[in-house]
């Protein structure tokens, strides 16, 4: 079990509310709370101060009578896909945490064996093998699941009190800390909370977001001097974090009642940019676990690029959720239906093209290109969160070279090879020149040698003009920026022999 250290355990997260409030009732809520700002009181436990975020009023108000994913969880513990199983696991959608435990342990010991060895690799078999049966299904759940828990606490404080206080400083050092605690939670917790269930890490963060609240109203009870940089600090806080602002936004009420009269109402849900998103999911898509957990599983890759890696954040932007390319592939029967739809798609897009689109690369060309680094970079964050897609993705690429469908092999030739580099493990080979790194080979051979980007795809190039079809325009466009116009022609009676 994990140590807490004092300082740790102060704000740990009480359990979790398993209800939501509509918008009046939070305005309500948080009314009570604002009035009772500058109640701090004393008691023989030390201070006391109003708890002013709680999960169920940070996440929209969300209900359905029936939670079917619940039921369906159910059936997948009871069938033979581990992966399946392993992702019910990771996102913990039901209300019994030893649900996973009991449904597991009922299973026969060759069930559960091969679920194991299929988490593990070949060098771990003959360890494994000297498990127990109830050994083995912890040791499923522990690699289906999300890391432990980490309760890291706030660290930033105020600086020491001056007259050249820097307000745009300190609010970016506010951001900052709060923008870290973010990346500490887990997505598979944000579609816990946003559902309703108990979210520890997102319990957490709050927490810290009152520990804010606390240090702030301290400091400035201590150093009055000090409310005037700080209501500007708010000022700044207003486009960042919601939470860091709301913090300190309670914190000016509180010191200085009746002031700050411009200050925006704090009744949104902090959450809604998050959680409105994962619960439309829910909500538009009833019936479909499986199919929901893999959306979940690419949202999570998602997540983790939008979030957790850059140096800024957004806090307004709702999160995108949707992923047409997984749906066209969860909605497909084999490889050849898939490129067969995709062709389809790509003929609509390209209907409206013309010469003069191509020769200007207006809009309509911009456009197609956008499209196309967003079909390969859904191909990628598929193929990172569902490994198991890759040979459906490899038939469907030699379908599409058949189609003479360019614009989408290419993009999925893209996304495979950026999966390839980011999952490639050192293996180096010595050469004259150098150790080379040899990445994984996860595109047909024939695709391989046609698609090589030397010389602006010149084996592309050459192929086109023997078999034309829907083009990979960035080749076409480089080259008539250098050869003109006539570069351009093949492209062109493709388009017109379509129209």
């Amino acid at each position: 079990m994990q140590s807490i250290s004092p300082e740790e355990s102060a704000f740990e997260p009480p359990p979790q509310i398993l209800f939501t409030l509509g918008d009046r009732q939070y305005s309500l809520l948080k009314k009570a709370t604002m009035s009772s700002q500058s109640s701090m009181t004393t008691s023989t436990s030390g201070l006391s101060y109003p708890s002013i975020f709680q999960l169920n009023l940070e996440i929209p108000s969300f209900f359905m009578s029936y939670r079917w994913w619940e039921d369906e969880a159910t059936t997948v513990f009871w069938a033979f896909d581990i992966q399946e199983i392993s992702r019910v696991i990771q996102f913990g959608l039901f209300r019994d945490e030893n649900f996973p435990r009991t449904s597991l342990c009922a299973r026969n010991v060759d069930t559960i064996d091969t679920f194991l060895i299929a988490l593990s690799e070949p060098h771990e078999y003959q360890l494994l093998g000297n498990l127990s049966h109830i050994q083995r299904v912890e040791e499923i759940l522990r690699r289906s699941s999300i890391s432990p828990f980490q309760a890291i606490p706030w660290s930033w404080l105020p600086p020491q009190s001056s007259p050249i206080l820097d307000a745009r400083e300190i609010a970016t050092a506010i951001e900052a800390e709060s923008h870290f605690h973010f990346r500490q939670v887990a997505f598979e917790e944000f579609v816990r909370a946003a559902l309703g269930y108990t979210a520890v890490f997102v319990e957490w963060f709050l927490q810290q977001h009152t520990a804010l609240y606390i240090i702030l109203r301290d400091h400035l009870s201590a150093y009055p001097e000090d409310i005037a940089v700080y209501t500007e600090v708010e000022k700044h806080l207003r486009s960042r974090s919601p939470f860091a602002h709301r913090a300190l936004a309670h914190c000016l009420l509180a010191v200085q009642p009746g002031g700050n009269r411009d200050m925006p109402k704090l009744n949104t849900a902090g959450f809604e940019f998050i959680a409105g998103p994962i619960q439309a999911l829910f909500k538009d898509q009833p019936g479909r676990l499986t199919a929901m957990l893999k959306m979940l599983s690419v949202l999570a890759i998602r997540f983790r690029r939008q979030y957790i890696h850059p140096p800024t954040m957004d806090w307004k932007t709702p999160f995108d959720t949707s992923i047409p390319f997984l749906d066209d592939y969860l909605e497909s029967t084999s490889p050849t239906d898939l490129a067969r739809s995709m062709r389809g798609l790509d003929e609509h897009h390209f209907a409206e093209l013309t010469p003069k689109n191509l020769i200007a690369e207006d809009a309509a060309v911009k456009q197609l290109q956008i499209q196309w680094r967003a079909l390969s970079d859904s191909v990628w964050e598929c193929c990172a969160a569902l490994p198991d897609l890759i040979p459906y993705l490899q038939e469907c690429a030699l379908s599409l070279l058949t189609t003479r469908n360019y614009h989408s092999l290419t993009a999925i030739i893209k996304g495979l090879h950026t999966y390839s580099i980011f999952t490639t493990r050192a293996a180096k080979t010595a050469t004259a020149q150098g150790n080379l790194i040899t990445l994984e080979a996860l595109i047909p051979q024939e695709i391989l040698t046609l698609m090589s980007p030397a010389e602006n795809f010149a084996a592309y190039r050459q192929h086109y003009q023997k078999f034309p079809g829907i083009p990979f325009l960035t080749p076409h466009i480089h080259d008539h920026k250098q050869n003109g116009e006539s570069a351009l022609q093949p492209v062109f009676q493709y388009l017109q022999s379509t129209q």
